[in-house]
């Protein structure tokens, strides 16, 4: 008897620059960004670049589409999601469903508001609720690789039989309170970021949400994505600095990488969020893990930091890159700027690989790897 594995049914992303998967896949591969210069924006009068919605433009959108009365966090997962399930064709009313939603802040700009809607858990009840979801939807917070902790998760769900589907949506809004914190930490570029760059001077904030609608299978189609395996490791370096080592990062991949071969992956999708620090741990994790000549990229020159959408997000645009044979290109690299090599891909290239890798960090020393594979030949 075959072992029960987990694919993607379908996809969706809504962001700046788009509210469908394909058009923000084609805004990466054709080199246009969200990113934009921002000075006053949430009454913040430092200057920083960031990728954020037009809020009119997505409240008008969600009204044409019959959805009103909720919050800019709550209206861009439901825009996703429901996409998502359309394309999936599957029921999310059903009580054989269960809805996991990531974020790191959820609707924390309600704070200065005083109102009742901003733990993330209310949210994302409503959510649920505009589905008719019976069961209580999933809530993951875990710094910046909530996302892909989602996916883990859910995958782990399927395996074991708790559900016949998963909800795997994320999302971020961006808010003087985020903005500020990061601020603090010295961590924002005024400027579009640089990954891996040796000019990089820190990293850009972005909203977006996006969803992945997972299923347990017996056997993968050849064109279907399965998600082979997924780890999460903590090397509680410090609450805001990677380790030096890369440890965590390293032992995410160490654990993940015996179900492929070097020669398989077409990519590895890193966090590359342009700051110091974590540019290098992830450069030190690649080459510890004997990755350092698979093309690497990262997607925060054209996104931004998503943060508790960016490992669905990216994880939703590296299978739109492998299905049409190409590495995207690092928005932003010139110059490589960290010790270890990387082949960072600095501009779009073929590939005929069938897998890729999507690597996260986050503060607290977490760390999250994931392996994708395409069905069909290899």
């Amino acid at each position: 008897m075959s072992k029960p594995r987990v694919i993607a049914l379908s996809g969706n992303i809504v962001s700046p620059l788009g509210l469908t998967a394909r058009e923000n896949f084609l805004a990466v591969v054709e080199g246009r960004s969200g990113v934009a210069p921002h000075r006053e924006t949430f009454g913040i009068p430092e200057p920083f670049a960031a990728s954020l919605f037009d809020r009119k433009a997505v409240f008008s959108e969600a009204a044409s589409q019959g959805v009103s009365g909720y919050n800019l966090f709550e209206t861009i997962l439901i825009l996703s999601i429901r996409d998502a399930v359309q394309r999936a064709g599957i029921d999310p009313a059903s009580s054989r469903v269960a809805f996991v939603i990531s974020s790191i802040k959820g609707n924390v700009e309600a704070l200065s508001e005083e109102e009742e809607r901003v733990p993330v858990s209310v949210s994302a009840d409503r959510v649920a609720a505009f589905f008719g979801q019976p069961n209580p939807p999933l809530v993951v917070s875990n710094a910046c690789i909530s996302g892909l902790t989602a996916l883990i998760h859910a995958r782990r769900m399927l395996l074991c039989g708790q559900c016949d589907q998963v909800v795997v949506a994320g999302a971020e809004v961006q808010s003087r309170f985020i903005v500020s914190g990061f601020q603090s930490l010295k961590a924002l570029s005024p400027e579009p970021c640089k990954p891996f760059d040796a000019a990089r001077k820190g990293l850009n904030l972005g909203e977006a949400a996006a969803t992945m609608i997972l299923s347990r299978t017996d056997a993968v189609a050849a064109g279907q994505w399965e998600l082979v395996d997924g780890a999460t490791r903590n090397d509680a370096n410090h609450i805001s600095g990677p380790s030096r080592t890369g440890e965590g990062s390293y032992n995410a991949l160490r654990y993940v990488l015996p179900a492929c071969t070097v020669e398989e992956l077409a990519f590895v999708n890193v966090h590359g969020t342009s700051t110091p620090y974590n540019d290098e741990m992830e450069s030190i994790a690649l080459n510890r893990a004997g990755l350092s000549q698979v093309p690497v990229n990262a997607l925060k020159g054209v996104f931004g930091h998503t943060m508790g959408a960016a490992g669905i997000l990216e994880s939703l645009v590296s299978m739109q890159a492998v299905d049409a044979g190409v590495v995207p290109g690092t928005m932003g690299f010139e110059e490589l700027g960290v010790s270890c090599p990387v082949n960072v891909s600095r501009e779009n290239r073929p590939t005929d690989k069938r897998a890729f890798i999507k690597l996260l960090s986050g503060f607290g020393g977490c760390n999250a790897a994931m392996l994708f594979r395409k069905g069909g030949a290899r």
